[in-house]
């Protein structure tokens, strides 16, 4: 009987942990109970980083790997309510089965405020992928950013106007250096 139990138990851990979230993984989280303009700023697909995190407006980090989707959406909806913004909101997280989904990504490295993969999404410009990734930092070299497409290497200066409307493709990776003793 202790054997049966405990082969019971360990068929269930791990029909349960093919629910959880893991590391890279694409989630499609949108919000309820909100005026339209709000749900604008979170509906939106996230990629789950290297540390098991995604990045949600205003609150910043959520944990994300080893949980369920459902537990992931409490979380977020706790995280907004402990900081007294969204009290009567619903979230939802959906982790698409589409494994081409998962795929189509880019990654953002360098002096950004949060390098790692970013889901991609058609359109994506390289100003926007950067802005994706928070931004650069205060040493990133805005006008000497890297594209690695295909085993090539394109370089941009992100203060001309044409080279914020580069599209991205997925698998693209994209490198802010930082600036050199000249500032640039």
């Amino acid at each position: 009987m202790k054997k049966l139990l405990t082969l019971l138990i360990g068929f269930l851990s791990i029909t349960f942990a093919g629910a959880q979230i893991s590391v890279n993984q694409t989630l499609t989280i949108s919000v309820t109970g909100l005026p339209a303009s709000e749900q604008s700023r979170l509906n939106n697909t996230y990629q789950v980083s290297g540390d098991g995190t995604i990045r949600m407006w205003i609150i910043g980090s959520v944990r994300a790997a080893g949980r369920t989707p459902d537990q992931l959406a409490q979380s977020i909806s706790a995280a907004y309510r402990s900081a007294g913004i969204y009290t009567n909101s619903s979230f939802s997280v959906i982790v698409p089965t589409d494994t081409n989904v998962a795929a189509k990504t880019f990654t953002v490295g360098g002096q950004v405020q949060s390098a790692g993969a970013r889901p991609w999404m058609n359109g994506m410009t390289l100003y926007g992928a950067i802005q994706a990734a928070g931004g650069g930092t205060p040493f990133g070299a805005l006008t000497r950013v890297k594209l690695f497409r295909s085993g090539k290497v394109f370089n941009y200066n992100l203060k001309e106007d044409k080279a914020k409307g580069i599209q991205v493709k997925p698998g693209d990776i994209i490198e802010v250096p930082q600036k050199n003793w000249a500032g640039k």
